[in-house]
């Protein structure tokens, strides 16, 4: 497994690979821009180059971005529709000069229309950006369970991507945190060996292209997403070697999204041993 975490890019692409250096990690994610502003940062090929040669000379395997948080494929509104295409769009775009291995999305929430509706429009967003650039995967990002918001479950996150297309770009991304919050008890290595029996199902764990390892701050089932640190929350540190542990994960970047250090790091890679070891017998 790639274990590593979310880093800055402050002061330069390249920087953010050396910020991975220094936490030992072996995945990285980035936001290509500001999450919560919708001015985009401007890259040029250098910045690019620059970003590759530190990848090449680093220890540092795979690199995701996560789209900006303000998207909402799924929105009624013109405008606001105009700026999620642009913003998913220019994400796709950097991802592709930097070889990321995929773009993370929250799709978006329905905001009180019907579900069938809400699909559809964030589909068609979602096929549209895929449509308008190449070379960087789309990768769909399960949601905590939360009123509206889509891809609370398999079934969701299926149609969403059977109604973008289902093209080989189209992938998805698996939060440990927002599995618990959906009622998913990811602690228990059945419910969650369960959980990928269906995903295989409907549709196809060649499609699982990322991970992200937070704990929750809040119950099972509670619909709400809200991120622990490693072992501090209620999945906590034996749930989480169950889930790090799950032989189907193996070679998918892991990624951390609470705070950055190179101790939470080598902590998720000492609880992955311990649930490979516990698994053994």
């Amino acid at each position: 497994m790639l274990i590593g975490g979310h880093v800055s890019t402050a002061g330069g692409l390249h920087l953010a690979v050396e910020r991975g250096v220094e936490t030992r990690c072996d995945a990285i994610q980035l936001f290509n821009q500001s999450p919560r502003m919708w001015r985009p940062t401007r890259y040029d090929p250098e910045d690019y180059e620059r970003f590759q040669e530190a990848m090449d000379r680093s220890r540092v395997e795979v690199v995701v971005i996560h789209a900006v948080y303000l998207i909402n494929c799924a929105t009624a509104e013109k405008e606001l529709r105009k700026k999620s295409l642009n913003s998913l769009t220019h994400a796709l775009t950097v991802g592709a000069g930097i070889g990321a291995a995929g773009v993370v999305l929250h799709s978006g929430a329905a905001k009180g229309d019907p579900l069938g509706v809400a699909l559809k429009r964030a589909s068609k967003v979602i096929s549209e950006a895929l449509a308008e650039t190449e070379g960087c995967d789309l990768l769909l990002e399960n949601t905590a369970g939360s009123t509206g918001l889509l891809g609370r479950d398999v079934g969701e996150l299926a149609e969403l991507l059977e109604r973008a297309g289902g093209g080989e770009r189209l992938g998805i991304c698996l939060d440990s945190c927002h599995l618990f919050g959906s009622g998913y008890d990811v602690r228990d290595a059945e419910t969650l060996s369960l959980l990928l029996d269906d995903l295989d199902g409907e549709i196809g764990l060649e499609r699982l292209r990322c991970l992200h390892v937070n704990d929750s701050a809040v119950p099972l089932g509670a619909n709400r997403d809200r991120h622990a640190t490693l072992g501090d929350g209620e999945i906590g540190s034996a749930g989480l070697a169950t889930f790090l542990s799950e032989p189907r994960f193996e070679e998918i970047p892991a990624i951390l999204e609470t705070k950055l250090d190179r101790k939470q790091v080598e902590k998720a890679r000492r609880l992955r041993k311990k649930g490979l070891a516990a698994r053994a017998g």
